[in-house]
């Protein structure tokens, strides 16, 4: 029988790409897992988390946990900063709440960004993907330096047939999104953005690929803005691909 797990979808793909969600899931069945969906789950507080607007973020944060409190298995989120805001954001938020802290720290334990959890839980790269020509490969900041995940993603394309993997330039430098940073410094944001298109078209590269969505929304803007061709997809979209 297969294992249960949940998405959580995050509110950029609930919103503004619904078929990333779509993909996961039948990444995820694949793997051979089943997928359950609660309906009713909203933003995990992340953003006011990081503008620092600790008592804003702890009601989104104790909905998230009860609502995932009354479920089973790995809970799955397609997006590092979502993903770093349940397994270490929580615990700052109620470092001082006896009652709230370990009910967190469980709910963290059973936290696992997407690719995380095909490669290191499931320990699957092979998913009969195809994406015939070049790829290359965006680290977004809090799947790398928060998670520590870079090895996950990296296996998986390699997987992907007809695939060529090229490396980009600079690769570890952030986009410019940043969450709250974007809106704060949108003059250092826009330039963080132009930097990393220009060694994106350094590639030769049509098409980047990414594992959270903040990053995904801003560069597809920045490329639509230029008027330039080329675009941004989701690995759960690589990995959807026959």
């Amino acid at each position: 029988m297969a294992d249960t797990v949940q998405l959580f979808v995050t509110c950029l793909i609930d919103s503004f790409f619904p078929q990333i969600g779509e993909a996961m899931v039948h990444v995820l069945n694949r793997a051979g897992a089943r997928v359950d969906f609660p309906s009713v789950q909203t933003c995990c507080g992340q953003p006011a988390f990081n503008a620092g607007l600790r008592s804003e973020a702890r009601p989104l944060a104790k909905n998230t946990i009860r609502l995932f409190e009354k479920t089973t298995g790995a809970i799955i989120i397609p997006s590092g900063s979502c993903a770093a805001m349940v397994r270490h954001g929580y615990s700052e938020l109620f470092k001082d709440d006896p009652a709230w802290l370990p009910r967190a720290q469980a709910l963290a334990e059973r936290t696992y960004e997407f690719t995380e959890y095909l490669v290191d839980v499931r320990e699957v790269t092979e998913l009969s993907a195809c994406w015939p020509g070049k790829l290359t490969y965006h680290p977004s900041c809090h799947l790398l330096r928060s998670l520590g995940v870079d090895r996950q993603p990296r296996a998986l394309l390699a997987a992907v047939k007809e695939a060529e993997i090229i490396e980009l330039p600079e690769r570890e430098d952030c986009c410019g999104f940043g969450g709250v940073f974007s809106v704060e410094h949108p003059e250092l944001s826009a330039e963080f953005l132009k930097r990393k298109i220009t060694n994106f078209e350094k590639t030769g590269s049509p098409t980047l690929v990414v594992a959270d969505t903040g990053c995904l929304m801003h560069i597809l803007g920045g490329l639509h803005r230029m008027e330039k061709p080329q675009k941004v997809v989701h690995l759960a979209e690589v990995l959807n691909s026959r």
